[in-house]
């Protein structure tokens, strides 16, 4: 089917009581498997491209291999640039046929957060596609610090740009290898009393999978950014199937063997908060 936006995917999850994954690419190969990881669930999927994926890919490039998928997949497909820093980045992920930007402005002061915020969002709107902001900054695990969202910021913040979704520091961080990072359930009940707009938990391979499961039925957090538990499985698929035979060289024979075991954890990333109906 065609790639949707990603509006369509968070209003029936948060109106109906379950999440979307929004599953981090870096490649072709989990990229591949994420999709049928999604189809074998029965669910949809965001694929995402953050900036590590388009230092190694060009987003034109990234944005025919999603729509390539999405048309050939039975389950809806969002195309999402995940942290676009610049309206730059934004603009070109547009024109490369993504459906969802998300403009990550969350080291900036709030004014200036919420009127780029805007533009990027505006951009959106006029081109049919969505928009995902942050409000709060979520850091990184043993790097940066987090700044917690203010529920009154974040209602500001909502209201002033239009995002169709939004980031939030509850208690999470990116790249966390472990799920000890439980989140912050009174920020999140705060935030939700003065929004209304869909939640949104970077760095979600932190958080503990009964505590997905939970927001995910019972708050308006409807999308969880998975990537570090999803490459750690793609990495360890790639060392066992360059070891199992050092003679190997081919690269697509050794790749063949990842897909399998990243569609593997990738399935039980997208069944901890898919509908009951979905789950199979």
């Amino acid at each position: 089917m065609p790639l949707v936006t990603l509006k369509d995917v968070l209003q029936p999850a948060m109106k109906n009581g379950y999440a979307v994954g929004g599953l981090v690419t870096l490649g072709w190969e989990d990229m591949r498997a994420y999709v049928a990881a999604a189809e074998a669930v029965g669910c949809p999927v965001i694929l995402q491209a953050g900036p590590g994926c388009r230092e190694h890919t060009p987003l034109p490039i990234l944005g025919k291999m999603f729509r390539h998928l999405a048309e050939h997949a039975s389950v809806p497909v969002v195309a999402h640039l995940d942290h676009g820093y610049t309206y730059d980045d934004c603009s070109e992920a547009l024109d490369s046929g993504f459906t969802s930007l998300m403009f990550d402005g969350s080291r900036k002061a709030l004014r200036d957060n919420i009127a780029e915020t805007k533009k990027i969002a505006d951009m959106a709107h006029a081109a049919g596609i969505s928009c995902e902001g942050e409000i709060g900054f979520v850091g990184y695990d043993n790097g940066e610090a987090s700044a917690g969202t203010d529920p009154e910021e974040a209602a500001i913040f909502a209201a002033e740009t239009g995002v169709d979704a939004m980031a939030v520091s509850v208690g999470n961080v990116h790249l966390q290898q472990d799920k000890s990072g439980g989140l912050d359930m009174d920020r999140i009940k705060a935030i939700e009393a003065m929004t209304t707009v869909p939640l949104v938990i970077h760095g979600g391979s932190g958080v503990p999978m009964d505590q997905r499961t939970l927001l995910a039925n019972t708050s308006n957090v409807c999308k969880f950014n998975i990537g570090t538990e999803l490459r750690m499985a793609f990495g360890s698929a790639l060392r066992d199937a360059v070891n199992a035979d050092p003679d190997r060289f081919d690269r697509n024979t050794i790749l063949k063997d990842t897909h399998a075991p990243v569609q593997a954890a990738a399935e039980t990333v997208l069944r901890a908060f898919a509908a009951p109906m979905m789950k199979g």
